[in-house]
């Protein structure tokens, strides 16, 4: 299970060096190349955050990143040294708002700035606190947030499965083909 750590001094440009490394550390993991921009965006989402929150609360402090790869999963791990839960917006339960809870958004329908905290004069304003994390959350397979281990920061761990899907065990080579055979004879049926 090889890691890869880095720390960095709270200043936006450091953000594009974590993408950077956390690219060159998924592709050489072997995560499938769909998910590599994925990776890129959620980990400048949650470094850009944790940059943010280092600046206002604890700017000597460092972003701490943490790349992992398993041969099942790609986990990346972005702490900063803030207030626990700074930047996030908590659920009716407590925990992190969903990303349909948090835009609000039927089917075609548009954002509805008004209803997360955003006047229609302010569109070109930061949007409200945990957005962010909305947005990885709709990125990643699993993501979890929680405070630091001495109880102040936040720490977002976002995890994407690299492992193949097990093939059936109940169907060898001979039955996949048969298989579709039958779909094909069914679907020349039906045409």
């Amino acid at each position: 299970m090889p890691t890869v750590e880095l720390r960095f001094a709270a200043l936006p440009g450091h953000v594009r060096t974590a993408r950077m490394i956390a690219t060159a550390v998924s592709r050489r993991a072997g995560v499938p190349v769909g998910a590599i921009d994925e990776i890129k965006l959620a980990v400048g989402e949650a470094c850009a955050r944790a940059v943010r929150v280092n600046r206002r609360s604890n700017p000597q402090a460092f972003v701490h990143v943490e790349l992992t790869d398993t041969p099942e999963s790609f986990r990346v791990v972005v702490s900063d040294s803030g207030a626990a839960g700074d930047e996030i917006a908590p659920g009716p339960d407590g925990g992190l708002l969903s990303v349909d809870a948090l835009l609000d958004l039927g089917e075609g329908a548009e954002p509805d700035l008004a209803a997360i905290g955003v006047p229609d004069t302010e569109v070109d304003q930061p949007l409200p606190s945990g957005l962010g994390l909305a947005l990885i959350e709709g990125l990643v397979d699993e993501v979890a947030v929680r405070r630091g281990q001495d109880g102040t920061g936040t720490v977002v761990e976002m995890t994407w499965h690299t492992a193949e899907p097990e093939e059936d065990a109940d169907l060898d080579s001979a039955g996949y083909a048969a298989l579709a055979a039958q779909i094909a004879g069914s679907a020349r049926r039906e045409g």
